[in-house]
């Protein structure tokens, strides 16, 4: 019975990932992800996925603060933590926010404080819709290593 458990919310896993390639939000980089994921390290997922999260809402709260005032924004450091969220982001295979990042960068590269407010918007949304997403994909990977007596972290309260 408990092998049939972890087996529907393998599948539940697998459907929701389906769904978010569909979207075009994740890649191929996130299944490479998963399948380093073994018994030695139960956890990598989330742990990997846990220091993206924290290090986005980093780099958001810089980009937001940099985009404050209009007559002294600083395009270069925008640039920088745009890379860093870009690099970041696609080691994970979070495509969606990756591109918004690589759009987002355009208007930086051509001052455009009204496009890179807007762009941050956007970034803002998708980055959410991801976060989301990845927590209801963390919460069953839990509930089937809990099924599957595997010891895992408990994921972080928001």
């Amino acid at each position: 019975m408990l092998g049939l458990g972890a087996g529907n919310l393998e599948a539940d896993m697998n459907r929701l990932i389906a769904v978010l390639f569909h979207q075009g939000v994740l890649d191929e980089q996130f299944i490479q992800l998963r399948q380093l994921q073994d018994d030695s390290s139960p956890n990598f997922v989330y742990e990997v996925v846990t220091i993206y999260f924290r290090e986005s809402e980093k780099l958001l709260r810089n980009l937001r603060a940099l985009l404050t005032d209009r007559e002294c924004t600083d395009y270069m450091k925008i640039g920088i933590h745009l890379n860093q969220m870009m690099g970041s982001s696609s080691s994970i295979g979070a495509k969606s926010v990756r591109n918004v990042c690589a759009a987002f960068r355009t208007a930086s590269d051509h001052s455009n404080w009204i496009g890179c407010i807007r762009s941050l918007e956007v970034l803002e949304h998708e980055y959410c819709y991801l976060k989301n997403k990845l927590h209801e994909f963390l919460q069953i990977d839990q509930q089937r290593m809990i099924v599957a007596g595997v010891r895992y972290h408990p994921l972080l309260q928001q």
